[in-house]
């Protein structure tokens, strides 16, 4: 009897793992004969004892099983609610006896995804069957494309092409040196020479992980917000950009918040936190910022706070002028609409609706014709500023698949389908360390500071042939010169834009065929020189011969998978500079933090999580302070796993064998030293010295060795050393050896990690 009521119990003690299942169509399993244009669905949710309820959720429908990795009919990105339905359908139109595959994704409320196994339903005779949208096809005649241009025809304003900087991405970017730092942002930002980004949104950082790394909090405290600090590279990055083209567009968005914020980030406090970065922006470095995406990054907004708390705020503060965007979700199908119209108070503060990966997230060559998240018909209609406001996330150094082309091609899809007038872009640069989440992104790359050395992608001269054509507020669409090649496919298109005050006018042209395409200028437009900039797989933004149009007409034939830009304006140029050549990080290297400011960052460190920022010793030289008192509220907290604490990366990931060691202070809690450190997450060998004298030798969760120091004093400043021979590691506290393990040999960073306490670094050392 003893023997059964344990093993009861042991049965009892096992975790339940998380359960999705019962989906159902209309309240049904895989229901055949479904007559609703736009039912709905529901679903089962057991959770386990980690996360008893659903934190979220995702809805993927596709035309076959292997499609719902990439959902061509419906996606509703991740949602976060604890509701399991009834949720109405919201992808594209159906059609009678069409026959759907489904499945659905859901969250603990802490953490751990599980995918449910496929479901299906199929539609019978729809009662009012929806219409498709249908996207606008150039006329052809004997293989011509004829383009008509009429300066009277109706288009929406131009807004621009903007980057989004954001989670570390632009990190590295702030240690780079005059003249190659200088260059860089020219690239990026000066007008007619590179990218020519013309908006620019960033971080307003939190000191928890973001993406690739964290942003250190303008207010990382109750105290501070009553005067708030200039911290990390955001500041000087808008700085910057403004200098080299003063109407570029300013913009910032939270990630993460300090943990006094916690729980509820939508309070007067939270709204005081908004604002005060405008106050830092303006006290500290002269900028007048023009929008905030009053919101999460990827988790929605707030009504209610927008309306009574937010907006009157920055009224109250001088800052009329800055205007709200939201709810620069990831998720929704442009549903905020549907509030908006029932809303007019809520209506009157949202001057611009944005949404994240209107394209989708399939990262191929035939992204460009996904599904996506396209604008609905009512969000058309609304007269309201449409925006990409976060898209593509892909490497700028391909021409193909994800890359270049395709998202040129993007950027003309987005106003040919959406009506959508400016699309941001994350990120403008891949400014971080080799291993890290997501290293490989950007238009561009710069993560060599030590040798100056960086890489102009085809990206930057894709987002060239929209940027150095038209400016923002100041052009507009021509609708009837915007369309499709063929209507099977967004791989080949033009869009083109004119001039207000004058009779310039642009055409941007993506191919996926040969085209020879006819251009018949009407009265009003510019019938003069036409001016031809052309980029390919092997060559990008080169100038070809120019056009001269006889009579108002003029053909052009075009290369298959090239873009173009045809333009009656002048001063483009391929912006280019002398590229020094890669070194490795310098090794050995011996780094004192005595080079930089109080207050600054520190000089080639990458923040994974928590904030660390140079600081004063008692004697007056400087040290390496972890700032964040408590660890804060986490991006992503219901999908992502999150570091569990404060740690930064320096170094080359080659690193193999080498001894590394650093002086530290411990206020309080436990510091650690760390080498062959791969990524965001602690991965690697790490020395946890307590302020106690306990201590463990850790191999990322697993402990390898742990002890405690004889008359250790916690009060005074210790050496802490490891030393990577092959498999064995040694570790050393203030010169005398601590222990020895044997290993795995493995290559990465070294570490400097701390618990959510005020430590401090000193005289970091590596060498062999």
């Amino acid at each position: 009897m003893r023997l059964i009521v344990i093993l009861f119990l042991c049965l009892c003690s096992v975790t339940q793992a998380i359960e999705v299942k019962d989906l159902k169509c209309e309240f049904k399993t895989n229901p055949i004969g479904i007559t609703s244009a736009k039912p709905s669905f529901s679903w089962t949710f057991i959770g386990d004892n980690k996360s008893a309820e659903q934190g979220g959720y995702r809805i993927c429908m596709a035309t076959s099983i292997e499609k719902l990795k990439y959902p061509d009919i419906w996606d509703t990105g991740p949602t976060s609610t604890s509701e399991t339905g009834p949720f109405v359908y919201l992808g594209e139109p159906l059609t009678s006896g069409q026959k759907v595959y489904w499945k659905v994704i859901v969250w603990g409320n802490n953490r751990g995804a599980k995918h449910s196994e496929p479901a299906w339903f199929e539609m019978g005779e729809i009662e009012n069957p929806e219409k498709a949208f249908e996207p606008p096809v150039f006329d052809q005649k004997n293989g011509v494309v004829k383009i008509t241009l009429k300066a009277n025809d109706e288009g929406r304003t131009f807004e621009g092409i903007g980057g989004v900087s954001a989670g570390g991405s632009t990190d590295l970017l702030y240690d780079y040196t005059d003249p190659h730092r200088s260059q860089i942002l020219d690239i990026l930002f000066k007008p007619k020479f590179g990218a020519g980004f013309q908006h620019l949104k960033v971080e307003m950082g939190g000191g928890e992980n973001s993406t690739c790394g964290s942003e250190p909090s303008h207010a990382i405290t109750r105290e501070e917000l009553k005067n708030p600090v200039s911290r990390g590279y955001e500041f000087w990055l808008m700085k910057e950009a403004k200098d080299r083209n003063a109407d570029m567009i300013l913009e910032y968005l939270p990630w993460s918040f300090p943990a006094y914020l916690k729980p509820n980030i939508y309070t007067k406090e939270s709204a005081e936190y908004f604002v005060s970065f405008l106050d830092v922006a303006k006290r500290d470095w002269g900028l007048d910022l023009d929008w905030v995406a009053a919101a999460e990054n990827e988790n929605d907004t707030d009504r209610d706070w927008l309306v009574n708390d937010l907006c009157p705020m920055m009224n109250a503060r001088g800052y009329e002028d800055v205007k709200i965007q939201g709810p620069d979700d990831n998720s929704g199908d442009w549903q905020i609409f549907e509030e908006l119209e029932k809303d007019p108070e809520f209506d009157k503060v949202i001057e611009a609706v944005g949404y994240h990966y209107v394209s989708g997230r399939e990262f191929t060559e035939d992204m460009v014709d996904g599904r996506g998240r396209p604008t609905t018909e009512k969000a058309k209609a609304s007269g309201t500023p449409l925006w990409a406001s976060e898209d593509w996330s892909w490497t700028g150094k391909d021409w193909g698949g994800a890359g270049a082309l395709n998202l040129a091609r993007l950027y003309n899809k987005f106003y040919i389908r959406d009506k959508i007038t400016k699309t941001l872009i994350w990120a403008p640069i891949g400014s971080i360390y080799k291993s890290v989440t997501w290293d490989k992104a950007g238009a561009m790359k710069a993560n060599s500071p030590w040798s100056g050395y960086y890489e102009v992608w085809p990206t930057i001269w894709a987002t060239a042939h929209t940027t150095q054509f038209a400016d923002p507020h100041s052009w507009q669409y021509l609708d009837g010169g915007c369309g499709l090649f063929d209507a099977s496919t967004y791989k080949g298109s033009c869009v083109t834009l004119k001039e207000k005050n004058s009779s310039n006018w642009s055409m941007i042209i993506c191919t996926k065929d040969s085209e020879n395409i006819e251009v018949n200028i009407r009265k009003g437009l510019a019938n003069k020189i036409v001016h031809v900039w052309k980029s390919d797989e092997n060559d990008q933004f080169v100038q070809q011969e120019s056009i001269y149009p006889k009579k108002g007409v003029f053909t052009i034939e075009l290369d298959p998978n090239c873009i173009y830009s045809l333009t009656t304006t002048e001063g483009q140029q391929k912006g280019q500079y002398e590229i020094p050549e890669e070194t490795a990080f310098p090794f050995p290297y011996k780094e004192d933090y005595e080079d930089r400011e109080a207050g600054d960052l520190p000089k080639y460190h990458s923040d994974q999580t928590g904030s660390f920022v140079i600081a004063k010793r008692e004697d007056g030289t400087n040290c390496l302070k972890q700032i964040n008192p408590e660890q804060g509220y986490d991006w992503m907290r219901v999908y992502r796993r999150s570091n569990i604490k404060a740690n930064t990366l320096v170094g080359d990931v080659n690193w193999k064998d080498f001894t590394c060691c650093v002086d530290a202070f411990i206020e309080g809690g436990n510091v650690e030293l760390g080498g062959r450190v791969k990524g965001s997450y602690l991965k690697g060998h790490r020395f946890m010295l307590e302020k106690s004298g306990h201590w463990k030798l850790v191999f990322d969760k697993k402990t390898l060795a742990e002890g405690s120091i004889d008359n250790f004093d916690g009060g005074i400043w210790h050496n802490i050393k490891l030393q990577f021979r092959g498999k064995e590691i040694q570790a050393f506290v203030d010169g005398e050896f601590i222990t020895k393990v044997n290993h795995e040999s493995r290559s990465g960073y070294v570490l400097l990690a701390s618990s959510y306490n005020t430590n401090l670094f000193d005289n970091l050392e590596i060498s062999d």
